[in-house]
C-alpha cells in the first residue's frame, strides 16, 4: 500500500504560479514512476506530467514550456511547478504513483487549482 497526500493548490490570477507536492508513504519502495493527471469540469482526466525513477519526463504539450515535474526520491515526493498559468489550467490535479511487482497505480484525493482570468 502506498499513501498519497497532495497539497499547493489553490486560487491565482492568469500569469501567476503555484507549485505542487505529493508525498508518498507505505511501500514507497516499490514506487517507479511519479507524476500528475488533471480533470477539468466535464472533461476526462488528462496527463499532465510524469517522471520515472531514473529521472525520464513525460509532458502533456499543453504544459511544456511552463510546468516542471520535478522529485526527490528520498523524500518520495513529487513537485509540479506551474508557471505562466492559464485558465484552461483550471482542473482537480491528481498525483499517481505507479509501483513495481506487480504494476499498480496509487492516486492521491486531488487538490484544485483554479485561475483567473
Amino acid at each position: 500500500q502506498v499513501q498519497l497526500v497532495e497539497s499547493g493548490g489553490g486560487l491565482v490570477q492568469a500569469g501567476g504560479s503555484l507549485r505542487l507536492s505529493c508525498a508518498a508513504s507505505g511501500s514507497s519502495f516499490r514506487i517507479n514512476a511519479m507524476g500528475w493527471y488533471r480533470q477539468a469540469p466535464g472533461k476526462q482526466r488528462e496527463l499532465v506530467a510524469t517522471m520515472t525513477r531514473g529521472g525520464t519526463t513525460n509532458y502533456a504539450d499543453s504544459v511544456k514550456g511552463r510546468f516542471t515535474i520535478s522529485r526527490d526520491n528520498a523524500k518520495n515526493t513529487v513537485y509540479l511547478q506551474m508557471n505562466s498559468l492559464k485558465s484552461e489550467d483550471t482542473a482537480v490535479y491528481y498525483c499517481n504513483v505507479l509501483v513495481f511487482g506487480p504494476p499498480y497505480d496509487y492516486w492521491g484525493q486531488g487538490t484544485q487549482v483554479t485561475v483567473s482570468s
